[in-house]
C-alpha cells in the first residue's frame, strides 16, 4: 500500500531540489521523465546530483527498468551523485526486488535514510545556551555553512563550497541559519518554502560539536524563522539515519524508508 505521505516525500524532493539545482546552475540537467526525476547540477557537491523514482505502487518489473535507465543517467555525467529511491512508492515486489534490481543496474547502496514530515506549527522561539543564531546573507555566511556541511558528510572543502557559494536562492529565498558558539559557526541548516510546505534542506554540525543539541536548535531556528515568514503550517524533510532521531522531537513523523544508490566503482 502506498502511502500519501510517501508521495509528498517524494515530490517534496522533485519539486525543492530542481529550485536549488537551477539556482547553482541555470542549465543544469531537470527533467520529468517516465518514472523518473533527473534534478542533476553536475558539480562537484553530490547530493545537487540527484535522481529519483516517482512513480506509485512500482512493481518489481518496473523497478528493474527505472533501476537500469536511472543508471544511464548518472553513467553519462561527469561528477557522482545519488539515486533517492523512496521505499513507500514501491509495492511489495518491488521493495523485494529492489536489492538485486539495484545490483544488476550496477549500482551500490550508499547509505538509508527516511522521509519525514509534520503539522508543526506554532514553535516557540528556539533558544540555545551554547548558540547565537545568524541568518545566511553573505557569500562568507556561505562558505562557512557548506564547510560545515563538507565535514559533516565527509565531503573536501572545495566539493562543499561547489554546491553553495555565489547562490543567490541561498541568500534571499531560503530561511538558512548558522548557529554560532563563540563566534565560531558550529551548525547550520534552512528551510525552502516548496509546494506549500517548508522544506528542511542540508541540515549538519561539525563533528567536532556534535551531540549538544546544536543540530536540533538551528534546525528549529529555521523552521521558526520560515513558518514566521510564511504562515506556512507543515514541514518536511529527508534523514540520514544519523540526523533521524533529533526530528521527531520537533514534531516530525517518519513516512516513507529511503535509500541512496551511487554506481558501483
Amino acid at each position: 500500500m502506498v502511502l500519501a505521505e510517501s508521495v509528498e516525500s517524494m515530490e517534496q524532493l522533485a519539486v525543492g531540489w530542481r529550485a536549488l539545482v537551477l539556482d547553482r546552475d541555470p542549465h543544469a540537467d531537470v527533467r520529468d521523465l517516465p518514472g523518473i526525476a533527473v534534478r542533476w547540477a553536475d558539480c562537484r557537491f553530490p547530493f545537487w546530483n540527484c535522481v529519483t523514482l516517482t512513480e506509485a505502487g512500482a512493481d518489481a518489473r518496473l523497478v528493474e527498468q527505472r533501476l537500469g535507465e536511472a543508471a544511464g543517467i548518472m553513467r553519462a555525467k561527469r561528477h557522482p551523485g545519488f539515486l533517492w529511491v523512496f521505499e513507500g512508492l514501491l509495492d511489495e515486489g518491488g521493495r523485494a526486488a529492489l536489492g538485486p534490481a539495484a545490483e544488476r543496474a550496477g549500482l551500490a547502496h550508499a547509505f538509508p535514510g527516511t522521509g519525514m514530515a509534520g503539522d508543526l506549527f506554532p514553535l516557540p522561539e528556539p533558544a540555545h545556551p551554547d548558540l547565537t543564531f545568524v541568518r545566511v546573507a553573505t557569500d562568507e555566511h556561505l562558505r562557512a555553512y557548506a564547510d560545515i556541511n563538507a565535514r559533516a558528510y565527509g565531503l573536501t572543502v572545495e566539493d562543499g563550497r561547489d554546491g553553495l557559494v555565489g547562490s543567490r536562492l541561498w541568500k534571499k529565498q531560503a530561511y538558512a541559519f548558522l548557529g554560532m558558539r563563540d563566534g565560531t559557526p558550529v551548525t547550520c541548516a534552512a528551510t525552502v518554502e516548496t509546494a506549500g510546505r517548508l522544506f528542511v534542506v542540508l541540515v549538519a554540525t561539525d563533528p567536532e560539536w556534535e551531540r549538544r543539541g546544536y543540530g536540533e536548535a538551528v534546525t528549529r531556528k529555521a523552521l521558526y524563522e520560515g513558518a514566521r515568514a510564511t504562515g506556512l503550517t507543515r514541514a518536511t524533510l529527508h534523514a540520514t539515519m544519523a540526523g533521524a532521531p533529533v526530528y521527531p522531537r520537533i514534531g516530525f513523523v517518519p513516512n516513507s524508508p529511503m535509500h541512496f544508490y551511487g554506481l558501483r566503482d
